[in-house]
């Protein structure tokens, strides 16, 4: 059974950090790029970072502005955001993604709630 489960969300001030962990189960983690999205209220859901299979190659959304680092390690199953300067508009449900090709899977998990207020 695939399971992605994040953890490490909460309540933050603005300029704080946070880390969230998502650990995974069920497939063969190091074959999938993983990825990390987020959807705020009211709002469409949005890419935040990627790592690929073997973790030498990150991507961030243009908001990210250096403030945020993805990793993972493929010998504990987990993907990692490390989270710097939040804001209030960087609340959101967090969720991590997992997406292979060649066949095409993709695997979401049900996301951790961060909320950025003073």
């Amino acid at each position: 059974q695939v399971q992605l489960v994040e953890s490490g969300g909460g309540l933050v001030q603005p300029g704080g950090s946070l880390t969230l962990s998502c650990k995974a189960s069920g497939f063969t983690f190091s074959a999938f790029i993983l990825n990390w999205y987020r959807q705020a209220p009211g709002k469409g859901r949005e890419w935040v970072a990627s790592i690929m299979n073997t973790g030498d190659s990150t991507d961030y959304g243009d908001f990210v502005k250096g403030r945020f680092t993805i990793s993972r390690d493929n010998t504990r199953n987990t993907v990692a955001l490390v989270m710097n300067n939040l804001q209030p508009e960087d609340t959101a449900v967090y969720s991590c993604n997992a997406r292979a090709f060649d066949p095409y899977r993709n695997y979401d998990g049900r996301g951790t709630q961060v909320t950025v207020s003073s």
